[in-house]
């Protein structure tokens, strides 16, 4: 390919922290109301893994030695939010109690200026969470062990918090098994 590996690494993250991201919504939307437990469960480990996705892309894009240039990750972000934002309004004609389409594109932007900060970035759309209940679901560590499976994962960079500690940590690959 001709683009960069920071632009296609910036195209990951859009995928994984914006696209979907009003499907997943849409979804959670229904867990607020209680119904279709299997299906909002299953969209709970989906996010997750989709938002540990995301991280990661940031996390690489912040080591990178030659970022893009701010605008540039500013027109891909925003071309997402055109994209993600389309497919939404074609998905979710009607509205319905506490969302329609109008709030979704609100919330899909306010989804992108998190992602644009993560990037290293200024916000595009200045916007706030429509959906108040988006905030919780975002959580982590909500599992109560006797209660259900347990979906947490542990982050690649908890050995970060280790900090002095993390010096003695040494990764081998050579045990003999």
């Amino acid at each position: 390919s001709s683009t960069s590996f920071a632009e296609r690494l910036v195209g990951f993250a859009c995928v994984e922290g914006i696209f979907f991201s009003g499907s997943f919504c849409a979804i959670f939307w229904l867990k607020k109301r209680g119904l279709m437990p299997g299906l909002t469960f299953s969209n709970e480990l989906i996010s997750r893994d989709e938002g540990l996705h995301c991280d990661f892309a940031c996390m690489l894009y912040s080591l990178l030695l030659r970022p893009l240039d701010s605008e540039r990750v500013r027109n891909i972000v925003h071309e997402a939010v055109e994209i993600e934002t389309e497919f939404v309004c074609d998905a979710l004609p009607c509205a319905l109690i506490g969302m329609n389409a109008t709030l979704m594109s609100q919330y899909i932007k306010f989804v992108a200026d998190r992602l644009l900060v993560s990037l290293g970035c200024t916000k595009i759309y200045n916007v706030e969470n429509p959906f108040d209940w988006m905030e919780f679901i975002s959580l982590q560590g909500k599992t109560n062990f006797f209660e259900r499976r347990v979906g947490d994962y542990q982050k690649a960079s908890v050995m970060s918090s280790l900090q002095d500690a993390g010096k003695n940590f040494v990764f081998k690959i050579d045990e003999d098994f």
